[in-house]
């Protein structure tokens, strides 16, 4: 039998209601939920009930998407499912270093909440955009990005799908190259141009609150945004550069069927993750696990 990788949701898959199901089914969901309110009261509240507005604001995205996937992945392991690997796309990488040991659950969330905060803040300083391109491959969309200023390829998220953090004033120009070279660019819905340098600041700002905390190396192999690869001792410095780095998504799916990995279940808000790896790899086999229904179905 080949093995089983746990991968965390990002931001933009939010939605009113997420992980409200797990929550009254699972009593180890119910837990990452109450741990949650026990530092930030009201995020369970957030999850289930507030709107898409409000869920799209990036000091409550964070935290909410966080709990959500942790709640999932705890929920999936209450039922006997335990993993070989475990990867998170942006936000999603936070979820996985708390279940993977890095970090106390507690401690995770805590880091999420100032992540969203400076991420934030960053993106009210550096106003920015982000296009997903499709239809071109990565080369393709890099050749596009050198034609305009302050505009990054940072999600490299299939051999079809790049999606590029720009300037609000590059972001209709962008999409006009795109459709020229016969793809298709979208603007997305997004407070930042996240994963670039314009999130400087906010990098920083993560080096600096993790500069005292004590990590533990991971009890799970956890593979990093930045290099594809699993965490190994520069856990801080990674955590820190994720901020402003390009997220490789592609090459980390790659590289954990490169070890083995045949099943993929992705545990949080959506199913985007899942959408991703099936156009990497048609061949592996992919779950969600977001409600009731979902978590009853999976039998592996």
């Amino acid at each position: 039998m080949g093995k089983i990788a746990f991968v965390f949701s990002g931001q933009g898959a939010q939605y009113t209601g997420m992980g409200k199901e797990l929550y009254e089914c699972s009593p180890a969901a119910k837990a990452v939920f109450d741990m949650a309110d026990s530092i930030r009261q009201g995020t369970s509240a957030q999850c289930f009930e507030a709107d898409k507005e409000t869920l799209s604001i990036t000091v409550n995205t964070q935290p909410c998407v966080f709990t959500a996937d942790l709640a999932a992945a705890a929920a999936v392991a209450e039922k006997g499912i335990k993993p070989d690997y475990l990867a998170g796309f942006s936000l999603g990488e936070i979820a996985a270093l708390g279940f993977g040991g890095v970090m106390s659950y507690e401690e995770a969330f805590r880091l999420v909440c100032k992540r969203g905060e400076l991420m934030d803040k960053a993106a009210k300083e550096n106003e920015g955009a982000m296009v997903a391109v499709m239809k071109l491959t990565p080369e393709k969309v890099e050749e596009l990005a050198k034609q305009f200023d302050n505009t990054y390829p940072v999600n490299y998220n299939s051999p079809a799908q790049t999606v590029v953090a720009t300037t609000k004033e590059n972001a209709d120009k962008l999409v006009e190259a795109v459709k020229a070279e016969k793809g298709k660019g979208i603007k997305l819905a997004v407070s930042g141009a996240f994963h670039s340098p314009f999130m400087r600041s906010a990098a920083e700002g993560l080096g600096e609150y993790l500069a005292d905390k004590e990590l533990e190396k991971p009890l799970i192999p956890i593979y990093s945004n930045v290099t594809a690869q699993p965490y190994g001792e520069d856990i801080k410095q990674l955590i820190k550069s994720q901020a402003e780095s390009p997220v490789q998504w592609q090459k980390t799916v790659e590289n954990l069927i490169a070890e083995g990995v045949d099943t993929f279940i992705e545990v949080g808000v959506g199913k985007t993750l899942a959408g991703l790896i099936k156009k990497i790899n048609k061949d592996v086999r992919v779950f969600n696990v977001e409600n009731r229904e979902t978590l009853d179905a999976l039998n592996i």
